[in-house]
């Protein structure tokens, strides 16, 4: 989490040198000034000392505006929130129906806010790295062959969230909400999706974009959009929000009301970024046949780039022996003496010709 520290502070200053008092008559009242004056600067300098500035910088971080207590919903923002947060395999319509019910549905009025730039410089590296694999996983297998500025529009929907009232404080909490059960926010969470390898190129842009969107980039086409839908289907929730705009495949939408509008989005990023085991997941259409990367254009030939802890050449195409299956080292040392040292070789060639 960055913390911009503010370019000036004002200073309580209080001078060591004061005039020498003088007890003449008709001036007890300006030495009584004088003295209570003292008094309210000593106060003062008490106060400001004791002050955690701490707090103070963090509550002027952009990713971090001053959250006094959880906020209060409203009874009709519960039950939107309830609505937009059940079963997302059941839609009003899909296909062709969808399509016309999408279109029939009007941009609604208002302003387009631009979301503020959202900094993630956590000093726990392990919460970064985890939320930017988890952004680099929504954007890939929810928006990876989308136009590039609509998987740019993807990822500021999940810091819209992020900073929402109704949603996580975690880039991973938002993304993997609900994931255990049909009612995933991220249709790829919970979908099966994880299950198939991704294209390297693709990966690689979508690492990119997650990486931009976490230092600062911010999409202002989308405003304050905190949902989205592809436009071959048309969810129940949809025409209870307030529609903003097409990108690609999706449509965004943002909360009604002032609740969908940037003063709303006062929540306080907390890390604590956790990536949820695989088999912990939904995995509701796990053996579902997916469109190939072939059908979808996808250059499957991208060379794959090898992890930093493989130190194979690039021509060795052989496996690695995997210790904690069948197979056991199970020569035995002998001592340093010619007879015994023999045995372990006798061994092996009388297994050899056992073989034969």
């Amino acid at each position: 989490m960055m913390h911009d520290h503010p370019s000036s502070t004002a200073a309580v200053v209080i001078g060591d040198e004061m005039p020498p008092l003088h007890n003449q008559p008709g001036k007890s009242g300006l030495g009584k000034v004088v003295i209570a004056l003292i008094g309210i600067s000593l106060t003062v300098a008490a106060l400001v000392t004791a002050l955690d500035w701490q707090s103070v910088i963090e509550s002027l971080s952009p990713n971090k505006a001053v959250a006094v207590s959880t906020p209060v919903l409203t009874p009709e923002q519960i039950a939107l929130t309830e609505a937009t947060q059940q079963d997302q395999t059941q839609v009003a319509a899909k296909g062709e129906a969808a399509a016309a019910l999408n279109a029939a549905m009007p941009v609604g009025n208002g302003p387009i806010e631009a979301a503020q730039p959202f900094y993630l410089t956590e000093n726990n590296m392990t919460n970064a790295e985890k939320a930017l694999r988890c952004m680099t996983q929504a954007v890939y297998y929810e928006a990876g062959f989308e136009p590039m500025a609509g998987r740019y529009a993807v990822a500021q929907v999940i810091l819209n969230r992020m900073r929402h009232p109704a949603f996580p404080k975690s880039v991973c909490g938002v993304i993997y909400q609900g994931s255990s059960k049909p009612g995933c926010q991220f249709s790829f969470a919970c979908d099966g999706s994880l299950l198939r390898a991704p294209s390297p190129k693709a990966w690689a842009e979508a690492r990119q974009v997650a990486e931009q969107v976490l230092a600062g980039t911010v999409t202002s086409a989308v405003g304050m959009a905190t949902h989205y839908h592809a436009n071959y289907v048309s969810p129940y929730w949809a025409p209870k929000l307030h529609k903003i705009t097409q990108m690609g495949a999706h449509i965004f939408y943002r909360w009604p009301g002032n609740w969908g509008r940037r003063v709303a989005f006062n929540g306080v990023y907390r890390g604590g970024e956790y990536i949820p085991a695989t088999s912990s997941l939904a995995n509701i259409n796990a053996s579902t046949d997916f469109v190939t990367e072939a059908e979808l254009g996808v250059d499957s030939a991208a060379p794959v780039v090898k992890h930093v802890s493989d130190r194979r050449a690039d021509n060795d195409v052989g496996g690695r022996i995997d210790t904690t299956k069948t197979w056991r080292l199970t020569i035995p040392m002998g001592p340093e003496t010619r007879a015994k040292a023999d045995v372990p070789a006798n061994m092996q060639i009388s297994a050899l010709e056992a073989t034969q």
